[in-house]
């Protein structure tokens, strides 16, 4: 069953309208945590959400996929100055509501219907919440307001099923940051190369890596030419040429653990121990053998308690740490 959502972006909806997303910073501007920022990760694929903007509801939107971290749009220019450079992005299809919905219009019938605590609007006047984000509704709340227009549920549904992906999504933000790094004139040009070549794991990166990781950590398979070397801390976030040079930020990797590992479905502590998100289906990581593969690695007859690989040299916690706080989908 999908979670439905709100949200209140009067100063971003715009472009969050037109580039099928959502974004918010992790924290409140003094480091603080934020419910409504927290819930772009709780979030998940097929929830729908109300997007609220100059007291109306426009537009329909379902989530493409879980929010993974990337830097403030570069669209949003001036707004949220105050902001973090770091935050959420949570793929979102959207899809018009005509004609559009004005909520204060039947406050009177919605308001007892939205939630006590952590309400997008106030439940008597109706007026928006400027300190509320993303806040959670119920399934109700969500009916009411659809039922006032006509919604196309069927493009609701399946929109954005190719462009929304992760990999379409991630590979759309990495071009910005590659036009970015190609424009910045304190980079020599060498370096430049170096940097770019890096985003897919090749050049003096893989090189680096391949100094350190031999094998890939879930699998054991230690030929070259079926690894890939995946970065820890992902490419578009890192803040320097030396943490997408370097090969402690790197693990080399199957393709098809390198994909679980890059969206967050699994991380690493540093002694080793594998954590496997709760939003995976197990089935589905058996069915790519990686739990067998496990077992016959280390000489189970079945399941371990603990799934183990080597222990992690110092210099990778922090990218370590860094994967699993901003990367793991816990």
């Amino acid at each position: 069953m999908p979670q439905f959502w709100w949200v209140n972006h009067k100063q971003t909806a715009r472009q969050e309208i037109g580039g099928q997303y959502l974004w918010s910073p992790k924290t409140k501007s003094n480091g603080a945590p934020s419910e409504f920022y927290d819930n772009m990760r709780r979030a998940q694929p097929g929830d729908l959400v109300l997007s609220y903007a100059d007291q109306l509801i426009r537009y329909v939107g379902r989530a493409a996929d879980f929010a993974f971290t990337a830097t403030k749009p570069a669209e949003f220019g001036d707004t949220g100055r105050n902001w973090n450079r770091e935050g959420w992005y949570l793929p979102v299809f959207w899809t018009p509501l005509e004609p559009p919905v004005r909520p204060k219009d039947f406050i009177a019938v919605l308001g007892p219907l939205l939630p006590t605590r952590y309400s997008p609007i106030h439940p008597v006047t109706g007026s928006g919440f400027q300190s509320v984000y993303l806040a959670g509704i119920p399934e109700a709340v969500f009916e009411l307001v659809v039922s006032k227009a006509a919604l196309n549920r069927q493009a609701l549904a399946h929109g954005g099923a190719n462009s929304l992906t992760f990999e379409a999504v991630t590979e759309r933000l990495d071009d910005v940051v590659e036009r970015r790094i190609e424009a910045d004139l304190q980079l020599e040009d060498t370096v430049k190369k170096s940097i770019i070549l890096a985003r897919r794991g090749q050049g003096r990166f893989r090189a680096n890596v391949e100094a350190i990781e031999r094998s890939c950590r879930l699998t054991g398979i230690t030929n070259p030419s079926l690894l890939t070397a995946s970065h820890i801390k992902p490419w578009r976030i890192c803040s320097s040429a030396e943490e997408r040079l370097d090969g402690m930020n790197g693990l080399m990797l199957t393709p098809d653990a390198d994909l679980l590992f890059d969206r967050g479905f699994i991380s690493l502590k540093d002694d080793g121990e594998v954590l496997v998100s709760p939003r995976v289906d197990r089935q589905d990581l058996r069915r790519l053998g990686f739990e067998q593969l496990a077992w016959e690695r280390f000489g189970f007859a079945e399941a371990p308690a603990i799934w183990r690989t080597d222990v992690f040299a110092p210099p990778q916690y922090g990218y370590l740490d860094y994967h699993r706080k901003e990367v793991f989908v816990s």
